[in-house]
This record gives C-alpha cells, structure tokens and sequence, in this order.
C-alpha cells in the first residue's frame, strides 16, 4: 500500500491545536504530542472544575449568610432564615442574601426581621427548643 502525505490536511490540524495550548509552557506548547495529551487533560480538568467552582460558590454564600446571621443575632441561625424564607415563600437563592449581607446589612436585618414579625404569631416552639433557645423549668421541691 502507498504511503499517504497529508501536507495541509495535517498542518491545519497541528496549527489548530498549537493555537489552543498557545499558552502553555515549556514543551506542552511545543511537540505535537505532548500538545494533545495537556489538551486533553485541561479540557478534563475545566469540565471537573465547572461543577466544583458552582460548589464552592455556594459554601461561601452560605458562609457569609451564616456569619452576618449570628453577628447581631438576626434570627439565630442561617438554617432557621433559610428555612423561615421557605415557609413565607421568598424563592431567594443564596447569592442574592449573601450579596445584601455584603453591600448593606440593614437590608438583611429588615427582612429577617420582617419574618420575625410575620412569624410571632406562629412561634415554632420545637426549634427554638431543639436551639436552645428555650429552658424548660425544672419542677424542684422548694
């Protein structure tokens, strides 16, 4: 069988895969076969790394939410607000708090406080219990 020279063909196909590891140091930017092998191996890595930056987003927004939560003692706890915003249907994501805790605490206050508010009437004793927000009384002789 006649051996096949693929000139251009080739060329176009190395050329288009220097161009993508253009960045690269060293020799994964230089010899053709190194080149395909990182290229493989960052497309990997980007396509891991898409779900794990969403991931890391969220652990900090829930961070920050937490932290402004219990700094003044808002509404004790970030799962009490979250759960509170889910029973009043305030379809808010993480992001959107974590931002306003960010710019202006105030505005998380009012909302929080706002639940508070709404939610006097209908005081979920179990949690508070469970939180240790409140004490049973003991019946001691005296």
């Amino acid at each position: 069988m006649t051996r096949v020279r693929r000139r251009y063909i080739a060329r176009r196909r190395r050329t288009k895969i220097r161009f993508f590891a253009s960045t690269f140091r060293g020799a994964h930017s230089r010899l053709i076969r190194t080149i395909t092998q990182q290229k493989i191996r960052a497309l990997a890595s980007s396509h891991r790394d898409r779900g794990r930056q969403k991931r890391d987003f969220r652990r900090l927004w829930i961070t920050r939410i937490n932290a402004i939560t219990r700094e003044k003692s808002v509404l004790y706890s970030y799962s009490i607000l979250i759960h509170n915003l889910y029973k009043k249907q305030l379809l808010l994501n993480r992001k959107i708090p974590a931002q306003i805790a960010i710019s202006n605490k105030n505005y998380l206050y009012m909302i929080s406080n706002k639940i508070i508010k709404s939610n006097s009437n209908k005081v979920d004793y179990k949690v508070m219990y469970s939180k240790g927000m409140i004490e049973t009384k003991q019946n001691s002789p005296e």
